[in-house]
């Protein structure tokens, strides 16, 4: 198995979704341990959301490609009367978060693009670097258009071209013609299907910075998350150790050794 990361964009080839699958549930015992930018930016996306609603419903809350439940379990505790529902395409996932779940959860393992709700189920869509792991995320836009009620919020994150650049230029160098990291949609790709299948969303990006004391930390913790490489180029045995030593001697440091991996962040916020 490689040990670099990649993302899933909707053009060229990508990993069936049995592997995606796979190999995040593999990961479920690691992956909050690992998960910095995934709290950082899910973060950001529960605090933009709203307090409650002005009448007295209870909140219909979906979380889209729920991981291992961390931010379902957010969801439940600042919204405890809220009807809570939480996909992901993992078995192996679902069946973590749901043995740590606060208060009770609807789960269901499922498709983003295909969701198994009925139109207008949900006042809020929440859903967390999950897109990018997807081959239409046009249609995963429409799919959460439909399932909004009229009035609802859709608040999502993804990852940007340029993510893990430092980590791509280092592999280059060391296998040259060799790609380790896949690439991510550009801002305008997914500014394109924002605005084709979701009038009027706002979509906001910045470079977060994360430091690490090695690249082997990086690396670690990417495969912590199972975000392993799943191009149909990749080696099917384990990168050979002097291409990985190459690799790390390449990798940018600052002069105290410490090294940083820089990503694209994009969040995406749409009031239906």
């Amino acid at each position: 198995m490689e040990i670099s990361m990649t993302a899933l964009p909707a053009s060229g080839a990508s990993a069936p979704k049995h592997e995606i699958a796979r190999d995040f549930g593999a990961a479920s015992d690691t992956y909050e341990s690992a998960s910095r930018l995934q709290r950082l930016m899910g973060k950001a996306m529960l605090e933009r959301l709203p307090v409650g609603r002005p009448d007295a419903k209870p909140l219909r809350i979906l979380d889209l490609g729920c991981g291992t439940g961390y931010f379902t379990r957010q969801l439940a505790r600042r919204y405890p009367d809220a009807r809570i529902s939480a996909v992901d395409l993992s078995p192996g996932m679902i069946q973590y978060a749901r043995a740590r779940a606060d208060g009770e959860v609807h789960w269901a393992q499922a498709d983003a693009e295909r969701l198994p709700f009925a139109d207008g189920t949900f006042d809020v869509v929440f859903s967390n670097l999950m897109l990018q792991w997807c081959d239409r995320p046009d249609q995963v836009f429409d799919e959460c258009r439909r399932v909004l009620a009229r009035g609802g919020m859709l608040q999502c994150s993804t990852l940007l071209d340029g993510s893990l650049h430092e980590l791509a230029q280092a592999w280059e160098k060391a296998d040259p013609g060799r790609r380790h990291v896949n690439r991510f949609e550009t801002r305008a790709a997914v500014t394109g299907h924002a605005s084709a299948r979701l009038p009027g969303a706002d979509v906001n990006t910045e470079t977060v910075v994360l430091g690490y004391d090695s690249p082997l930390e990086l690396i670690r913790e990417l495969k912590h998350l199972g975000a392993v490489y799943k191009g149909d180029d990749r080696r099917r045995t384990m990168t050979a150790p002097g291409r990985v030593r190459a690799m790390l001697e390449h990798y940018p440091r600052a002069p105290s050794g410490k090294v940083v991996a820089s990503y694209g962040a994009c969040w995406i916020s749409y009031g239906h």
